[in-house]
């Protein structure tokens, strides 16, 4: 079995602060951090092509081997932005608009290619690293799983949450959601 661990990126610069320097905040940098001291080694590290995705692998201590564009997970007209922290069983709408819409399913199908071309890429009983954002690994987690129980998958995924996937024969078998902690230590 090989082993795909996905994580939403962290936190971002609000304000007067954003667009400058880092992408990450502090608390941001300091939440990967500590995600990152309890996961790994992975044979392979891939990021969306946005910053603050690669700067999340970083800070989490893992070098990025590349990037890749991730379609929106908000389509125009079928999934507005954030719409998913409203629903009250995310997975499931989700589900059911990917069932009922092409062009959804074919952005959740474009991501779970990619979450596929990234754990195959790893050796048998190796894990590889993916971070994406939210709205995206939701639909891709649902693609990757489409037959799963989703209404008993709880909220959409927060920054730094993460969610591991075992793959076997050419798809994903089993997974496991892994939630950052709600506060987390601050560095001194």
């Amino acid at each position: 079995m090989r082993w795909l661990d996905v994580r939403r990126h962290s936190l971002t610069k609000k304000g007067a602060m954003r667009g400058r320097g880092s992408h990450l905040s502090a608390d941001g940098i300091a939440l990967a951090r500590f995600i990152g001291s309890g996961v790994g080694p992975y044979e392979r590290v891939v990021t969306s092509s946005s910053p603050r995705a690669v700067e999340t692998a970083v800070a989490m201590g893992f070098a990025v081997d590349d990037t890749v564009e991730m379609p929106s997970g908000y389509v125009p007209g079928e999934i507005p932005r954030h719409a998913q922290w409203d629903w009250t069983e995310p997975y499931q709408q989700i589900a059911d608009i990917i069932r009922k819409s092409r062009t959804v399913a074919a952005v959740a199908e474009t991501h779970r290619a990619i979450w596929s071309d990234t754990v195959e890429g790893v050796t048998e009983d190796g894990s590889a690293l993916l971070i994406g954002h939210g709205g995206a690994i939701e639909l891709a987690l649902v693609a990757c799983s489409p037959d799963a129980s989703h209404n008993t998958w709880g909220t959409p995924f927060a920054h730094c949450d993460g969610v591991r996937l075992g793959f076997t024969g050419g798809r994903f078998v089993s997974v496991e959601f892994h939630r950052a902690p709600q506060s987390h230590p601050r560095p001194n």
